[in-house]
């Protein structure tokens, strides 16, 4: 990243249809993204917050959920017993089964069949990859993979806006199912950042909490199985033209939350997945099924609602999306 001022949303370029193309901002070659925003001095300045000494785990178990959702595969851990004395374990799963950071791998541009930084969808490897040398490996074939995140870390100064306990100040109930299709407003977002006293710097990484973990963990055995099978249907983040722009204009290095796809889905008839937008023009990480509920408990009871963000996402040659290995740090 140079030091030159960062174009706002609206100086951006468009791509074809597509408004706020950020292709430009750090190169075409770049496999980053938003990611470049967390340089040295960023990290230095937010290590800053870390004054208790408290830290906060933000991964939900691996196992959960066990049904995934969109058609992923159940988690499967087991272990065993290789000796009187020793013990091995194995899980497999799909990297976006349960908490995660979608790569830039993972969603492109639909309707133009290309990823980040114009990449072509064909030109992306698909199946099994087999790298026995690391001393060559080839470039095209780990194109856009999770592991030049994993290898930079996505560490900074972490915001966290508690949307579920500002919707519900005064003991008045959550006013949507966080397990339907609801879209939160950009003015409820603002709302609560000002509410909480956040103001918002470059290379931030945002925590949004939506309600569907408090949720899943409230919920009956049935209610959870009743999913299966069911079209996903979730609250997020409104997709509008207002709410790209906030994402870009303040230059948030990543953008996460407690719910399975972060922005309302599914998507009005007609209106782009804002993954089109924030993965494959900005560059921007998105993180999903982000255990939120002991940080929520932790900075009601301290009033602090920023603090050290600390994520190395699986070192993937190639890879699509990782578990995010995260957690806060006051």
């Amino acid at each position: 990243m140079t030091d030159k001022k960062l174009p706002s949303f609206d100086e951006l370029p468009k791509f074809h249809n597509f408004s706020g193309c950020a292709w430009d901002v750090w190169g075409r070659d770049d496999e980053l993204g938003t990611v470049n925003l967390l340089t040295e001095d960023v990290v230095k300045k937010a290590a800053e917050e870390i004054k208790l000494g408290k830290t906060v785990c933000l991964n939900w178990p691996v196992n959960f959920p066990e049904k995934p959702f969109y058609n992923r595969q159940t988690p499967i851990i087991h272990s065993w017993r290789k000796s009187d004395n020793v013990n091995d374990d194995s899980i497999s799963i799909n990297t976006q089964s349960g908490s995660q950071w979608d790569g830039l791998k993972h969603y492109g541009i639909e309707e133009h069949k290309v990823f980040y930084n114009n990449t072509p969808s064909e030109s992306l490897y698909r199946g099994h990859l087999s790298i026995p040398d690391p001393g060559k490996i080839d470039p095209q074939l780990t194109k856009l993979g999770i592991h030049n995140w994993a290898q930079h870390g996505i560490c900074g100064r972490g915001v966290f806006l508690d949307l579920v306990s500002y919707y519900t100040s005064g003991g008045v109930p959550l006013p949507y199912d966080p397990w339907t299709t609801h879209a939160i407003a950009l003015k409820d977002i603002q709302d609560c950042a000002k509410k909480q006293g956040v103001e918002f710097r470059q290379g931030d990484i945002l925590l949004l909490r939506m309600g569907f973990i408090q949720r899943f963990n409230s919920a009956t055995p049935e209610e959870r199985l009743s999913f299966h099978g069911k079209p996903e249907t979730f609250a997020g983040i409104e997709q509008s033209e207002d709410m790209k722009r906030f994402l870009w204009n303040n230059h948030f290095a990543a953008v996460a939350s407690d719910q399975p796809a972060l922005e309302r889905w599914p998507t009005p008839q007609g209106t782009p997945q804002l993954h089109q937008t924030i993965l494959g023009l900005f560059g921007m990480p998105i993180g999903e099924f982000f255990d939120l509920e002991a940080l929520s408990k932790f900075c009601s009871e301290t009033g602090r609602y920023t603090f050290f963000f600390s994520s190395w996402p699986l070192n993937i040659l190639g890879g699509v999306a990782s578990p995010p290995n995260a957690a806060a740090y006051f």
